[in-house]
């Protein structure tokens, strides 16, 4: 049962996490085709990340090279009294020999980092032989997976792709947007992005999933003609590197694309930023658009029959990606009412600002606030707290607040980490599939549930 701590007070502790630490970017790794991660930390450390981050996040298995196929130095007493660079150096052989990979990548976690191992100098000696080998510092007291996450990304860009001085490839692309297994649904979705980015005539280095050339998009970043970040925040860190380091541009669109409205704005956006010309791109929105509006169509039926007693109002509650492209979909297209946003990523400070601009232009005439809360305490309280009317309410959020929502007789549809109630392959709730597949998901959820 819920004490009685106000809703504004600040614990010193988190209730129901619902990210990783920096090491978790041990999945960044192996969400690149034949990428392997190799950590240097203790036994526990990145086990307990892939029971947050995968398994129960949609159940979404380990792959080629993740979950118990993870190498580890395992390090304990031993190594925080005397540093385990030499064990590390074992791992590395051991793994370079036995583990059937293109790119090899150490995290150093907290044990390492603390005691002061040098873990560079140890990777260095296999970098001037030859071997795809980078390393991150990632020790999980300089943030949570997505910084790890840009950490990674960063070190291969540095020691792995390297210097570039060739030309500039128009229309080609590099796409910095979700952050693999973190993301329930990221491999559906980045599925669907490069699917509409195709059909719109450009190229795309996509790093991540069934679609990425592993890393032969990599080698290609500094070819792209520019980098698009389509995050309200994740990404950017490495684009702004980027720029820097091969002079190449970025174009940052903060609200991923749910549905018609915002997909047709999205491709329109990206073409304008390339210059290319735009026939092909009206040619695909004009065809997209007349398969979603044909479905949209016959659900008119269905809406209109059970319109009445179906959800008016609604929560988001969950990383900031999925958050704001939710909010944008619910009111511009479905007309519904925002009542609580709460975001739980934990966004640097500096793009605070940038996000809740995106509250304040939902649409013409509505817009709402959002708090930025990690303390699943507090936001089981603010839900109670929080007036939805007399009618049920839809909840969007992780599994944590499965119970909660019960206890407001609300309708919960799981888009965040933790998803633990939903098996996740690669379904996608985003472009013009995705939007009518989330759709489906809500009023089906909604009947289901005897809304």
């Amino acid at each position: 049962m819920l004490g009685k701590l106000d809703s504004n007070e600040q614990t010193n502790s988190i209730v129901h996490p619902r990210y990783g630490c920096a090491i978790g970017a041990a999945y960044t790794v192996s969400a690149i085709p034949r990428g392997i991660p190799l950590v240097h930390c203790g036994p526990g450390c990145v086990d307990k990340q892939y029971f947050m981050l995968s398994f129960n996040n949609g159940y979404q298995g380990g792959g080629y090279s993740g979950g118990s196929a993870i190498p580890s130095v395992n390090a304990g007493e031993n190594e925080v009294v005397f540093g385990g660079e030499k064990k590390l150096d074992d791992l590395i052989k051991s793994s370079l020999k036995i583990m059937d990979g293109d790119l090899f990548v150490v995290l150093s976690g907290c044990i390492g980092e603390l005691v002061g191992d040098d873990v560079g100098s140890v990777v260095k000696k296999y970098q001037k032989k030859g071997y795809p080998i980078v390393y991150a510092e990632t020790g999980g007291f300089k943030g949570n997976n997505l910084i790890g996450h840009e950490i990674v990304a960063q070190a291969i860009i540095d020691q792995f792709v390297g210097v570039y001085s060739g030309e500039k490839e128009k229309g080609l692309i590099n796409l910095w947007s979700e952050v693999p297994y973190f993301n329930t649904n990221w491999r559906g979705d980045f599925i669907e992005i490069k699917r509409i980015l195709e059909g719109t005539g450009f190229k795309v280095n996509i790093f991540f999933g069934s679609e990425s050339r592993g890393i032969k998009d990599w080698i290609d970043i500094p070819r792209a003609q520019f980098n698009l970040v389509l995050s309200p925040w994740v990404g950017l860190k490495t684009a702004k590197h980027l720029e820097k380091k091969y002079n190449q541009p970025y174009l940052h669109i903060p609200i991923i694309p749910i549905g018609a409205e915002q997909t047709t704005e999205f491709i329109r956006k990206v073409v304008n930023f390339s210059g290319i010309n735009n026939g092909k791109s009206e040619e695909f929105i004009e065809k997209e658009e007349n398969r979603y509006y044909y479905f949209l169509d016959h659900f008119a039926d269905f809406f209109s029959e059970f319109w009445f007693g179906l959800p008016s109002k609604y929560a988001v509650i969950g990383d900031s990606a999925y958050n704001i492209a939710l909010n944008k979909f619910l009111v511009n297209q479905l007309g519904l009412l925002p009542v609580l946003q709460i975001i739980t990523d934990n966004p640097t400070e500096k793009y605070r600002e940038i996000i809740q601009k995106q509250y304040k232009e939902l649409a013409e005439d509505v817009s709402t606030e959002v708090e930025f809360i990690e303390d699943g305490y507090i936001i089981e309280k603010k839900l109670l707290e929080a007036d939805f009317g007399t009618t049920s309410p839809i909840i969007f959020s992780s599994a944590w607040e499965r119970d909660v929502i019960k206890q407001l007789n609300g309708i919960i549809i799981e888009t965040c980490c933790p998803s633990s109630f939903e098996v996740v392959i690669n379904r996608t709730y985003i472009g013009y599939t995705g939007g009518l597949t989330l759709l489906e998901k809500i009023y089906t959820t909604s009947i289901s549930s005897g809304a």
